[in-house]
């Protein structure tokens, strides 16, 4: 491979911190990672502390000479900004910089283009992209004109407006299509959780911050109790290493299976479009019986992933559903004192593979404590009422009698009542 093939983009990072943001430093380290995984390099870090926004260039006037001064000393390509701009923002600052202007919502929405795999994430993330460009054409468009050039004259303005309105109508065109893709894909994913349902295994959600090990706790659970090695996620040490929603079952020894669901990860300023584009597949996350909040315990700012996720949780309809919290990578601080339950927190290492039985058990009380023990009598012309209850509850005794087969299980209280009749 040529050497300008594998050479990364240039970015240079700016922030503006009018002592609203409480870790303002992490916000524009985490800024970096962000750039990291969309395959940029970053090649230096502006900062200015102002008491308000600039309404028209975000920053102050003299702080945009700074910038431009030191991207053109870094021989940076483009101007990352660390919250999202608005349309005027864009198109100012372009007009200042002369480079391309992107913010924190174009880099995480750059991210998911790369990561997205399956159909329903490449249309949630085209429709989140589509909808975020939607209002900043303008700006966007004399951004792409300073990256190819514009020839050295100037476009009448006339044949611009039109150009602008045609592509206008194109995108909203465009996101209507992709908005009735994305309807049948949902529809399809409602039918797959209704037979879910249908089975009364319980339903577990896998949550948390980006890269704080979800996915490595769901492989090593399938690997452990699950489909086999082939039904394992991709699981990388990277921001946003997999977007789809991933669904397994869990079967141990003792017959109480449920269903574990690995979902997207969240971020501090994770954007409104991304959240409202992954809707139907963040709705696996409602309808879960219980939640397993994975926490990146190593991370020295893990309280506030935690106020993110919880605030994400409560966005998207699902603050009430009972959880659990796991403090992942233990290891890495607290190595002589894992596995250690306290309530519903486990501290563990997913990795080492070190808590997850714990883990595994604490999951099973939980969606399990409104099970009961009771016995049945099914006459041997109920033989799909029996097999019903193999299927769905702990055996754990059977015998043959002379009128039918008695079974004693634990099973939910729901089916308990609705085959009372058949009380032993």
């Amino acid at each position: 491979m040529r050497q300008e093939e594998t050479e990364l983009t240039k970015v240079l990072l700016v922030g503006a911190d009018t002592g609203e943001e409480l870790d303002f430093d992490h916000s524009m380290k985490e800024l970096a990672s962000l750039a990291e995984a969309a395959g940029k390099q970053v090649v230096g870090v502006i900062v200015q502390r102002m008491e308000a926004i600039n309404k028209a260039l975000y920053i102050g006037t003299g702080k945009v000479a700074e910038v431009k001064e030191y991207a053109a000393m870094t021989e940076a390509e483009e101007i990352v900004f660390d919250n999202a701009l608005s349309p005027s923002q864009i198109r100012n600052l372009g007009d200042e910089l002369e480079l391309p202007i992107l913010d924190r919502t174009n880099l995480i929405l750059d991210i998911f283009a790369i990561r997205a795999k399956t159909r329903e994430a490449k249309l949630q993330v085209e429709t989140a992209r589509l909808q975020y460009m939607l209002p900043r054409l303008v700006g966007m468009r004399e951004n792409l004109s300073r990256q190819g050039g514009t020839g050295g004259s100037m476009s009448n303005k006339g044949a611009g407006e039109t150009k602008l309105e045609l592509d206008r109508r194109k995108i909203e065109h465009r996101i209507s299509e992709l908005k009735k893709e994305l309807t049948e894909v949902a529809g399809n994913r409602r039918t797959m959780r209704k037979k879910r349902e249908e089975s009364r295994t319980p339903q577990v959600a896998l949550v948390g911050y980006t890269n704080a090990g979800k996915s490595t706790i769901l492989n090593k659970l399938v690997e452990r109790y699950g489909e086999g090695r082939e039904k394992t996620v991709l699981e990388k040490d990277m921001l946003f290493a997999t977007l789809d929603t991933s669904v397994r079952s869990i079967r141990t020894e003792d017959n109480r299976p449920f269903f574990l669901t690995d979902t997207v990860g969240f971020i501090h300023k994770l954007p409104h479009g991304l959240v409202k584009s992954f809707r139907s597949t963040l709705e696996e996350i409602r309808y879960a019986d219980l939640l397993v909040h994975v926490v990146d315990f190593s991370d020295e700012y893990y309280k506030q992933q935690i106020e993110v996720t919880e605030e994400t949780l409560k966005e998207l309809g699902a603050g009430d559903i009972p959880r659990i919290v796991v403090y992942n990578k233990a290891d890495l601080c607290q190595p002589e004192r894992i596995p250690r339950k306290c309530g519903a927190q486990i501290y563990l290492s997913a990795s080492l593979g070190v808590g997850l039985q714990e883990l595994v058990e604490m999951i099973q009380e939980a969606v399990y404590a409104d099970r009961l023990e009771t016995e049945f009598l099914f006459p041997y012309d109920k033989g799909a009422v029996m097999s019903y209850f193999m299927e769905n509850a702990t055996v754990l005794e059977q015998e043959y009698l002379e009128e039918g087969v008695r079974l004693k299980v634990s099973c939910h209280k729901n089916d308990a009542e609705k085959y009372a009749a058949y009380a032993f």
